[in-house]
């Protein structure tokens, strides 16, 4: 069930939310049997879609035999209850949908306590609604019924369980903190890939890197991040992570509990931003995972647009050939972004240089000046970097280099001031 909101065009087409919708729930195992489509000004505050349509719907629900109804937002714990009450059938939101199939997906440790997490706080202000209602039962001692009494118990556990998950992912955001310190003592950068739910990132990832990571065709199939080995052509090797996928209205209690797991996207060295260049949606697809990305301080990051499934377009058939507008216009507007296909192969060669490239960019030139007792270093420099210039004068040995913020920083004490080395270049000329 959707609203279609005249007032409000800034998100995709109310019939193409649905189709996502009933992939999501088909995704969770349900088997769809109708849907229905309302058009208001806004939802109503009470029911959502109005009580009319409602009834119209309980009629709907009764001829298709159907026990749970789906709705295409987040319900308020208020409509959520009058709902149930006059449709006489389970009703799950949107939101509810995606965490319980995060729940069946969550395989790791952290992935279970993360989506646990969620779901608690999306629940806990559902029950305290639920208080309000047993509270007219009577108040002071001896009047409170048994219910209440319960549901006071259940808060409190609930509170309790909260506190002990958030604990046990802070050591889990602190344990990652100290393997990402680690990667960047060995100068090793991450690279994450970002889209879409059903983008073709692990097809991605097993492409490019030769790997098995389990690939299938619906929505939220990869939830537990996957990283594997990738050597690029320079034959600089990197990390690749295959990430949880986005969408559309996710949900704001899961983005806080994954918030140990998105740490890995917002802290990257680089971010593939897969697009499914093949939907007809795409578009308004890469705008919301770039909303995801703001929400989550990862919107600055170096980041490279690589249009995936590119043999699913019109008229290629994996083959090159003349593209559709907008995604001409997409290429020519963004120069970074690579045309693939993890199925076929095309693209992949360039994408593996256009990732070393923006690796490349991010190196910063330094001027050093070792002191011969420090002469081993140059060996570390060549390894570590690209070493432009190098004269053995007087005093030290003076080195140009490009290198890798990381190792930049650690040859700090080395490095010539500003004036200095445009000094020296100047007196070489």
């Amino acid at each position: 069930m959707g609203l279609d909101l005249p007032g409000r065009r800034d998100g995709p087409d109310p019939e193409e939310s649905l189709d996502e919708l009933q992939r999501l729930a088909e995704s969770a195992g349900v088997e769809v049997a109708g849907r229905v489509l309302q058009r208001r000004d806004r939802p109503d505050p009470s029911t959502y879609m109005g009580r009319g349509k409602a009834a119209e719907l309980e009629a709907l629900r009764e001829q298709a035999g159907a026990n749970l109804i789906l709705f295409d937002d987040e319900l308020s714990p208020a409509q959520a209850r009058n709902l149930e009450a006059i449709l006489q059938a389970r009703v799950l939101d949107r939101t509810q949908l995606i965490l319980d199939i995060f729940a069946q997906r969550a395989h790791t440790t952290e992935g279970k306590l993360q989506v646990e997490l969620a779901q608690l706080q999306y629940l806990l202000p559902r029950l305290a609604g639920k208080g309000t209602a047993l509270s007219r039962l009577g108040g002071g001692i001896g009047t409170r019924g048994p219910g209440e009494t319960k549901l006071e118990t259940d808060r409190r556990r609930i509170r309790r369980r909260i506190r002990d998950l958030k604990e046990r992912l802070e050591q889990v955001r602190r344990h990652r903190g100290l393997h990402r310190n680690f990667r960047r003592a060995m100068d090793v950068p991450v690279v994450a890939l970002v889209g879409y739910t059903n983008a073709g990132k692990s097809s991605l990832l097993n492409a490019l890197c030769r790997a098995d990571v389990t690939v299938e065709d619906r929505l939220f199939a990869t939830l537990d991040p996957t990283t594997r080995r990738l050597e690029l052509p320079g034959g600089r090797v990197v990390l690749l992570t295959d990430t949880v996928g986005f969408i559309r209205k996710l949900p704001h209690d899961l983005v806080a509990a994954f918030r140990a797991t998105l740490e890995e996207v917002a802290e990257a060295d680089l971010l593939l931003h897969v697009i499914d260049v093949s939907h007809p949606g795409w578009e308004e697809q890469a705008a919301a995972v770039r909303q995801v990305l703001q929400t989550i301080g990862a919107a600055d990051r170096l980041l490279v647009h690589v249009l995936n499934k590119a043999d699913r377009l019109p008229g290629r058939d994996g083959q090159p050939g003349r593209l559709p507008v907008p995604v001409e216009v997409f290429l020519r507007e963004h120069r970074d972004a690579i045309l693939t296909s993890a199925t076929s192969g095309e693209g992949l060669d360039a994408l593996r240089r256009q990732v070393d490239a923006a690796l490349a960019s991010r190196r910063r030139r330094v001027q050093l000046a070792i002191p011969y007792a420090d002469a081993h270093l140059l060996a570390l420099l060549h390894r570590r970097g690209t070493v432009l210039a190098q004269a053995y004068e007087a005093s030290a040995i003076r080195v140009e280099a490009d290198l890798e913020p990381a190792w930049a920083e650690r040859f700090r004490p080395w490095q010539e001031p500003d004036g200095d080395a445009r000094r020296r270049q100047g007196e070489g000329r």
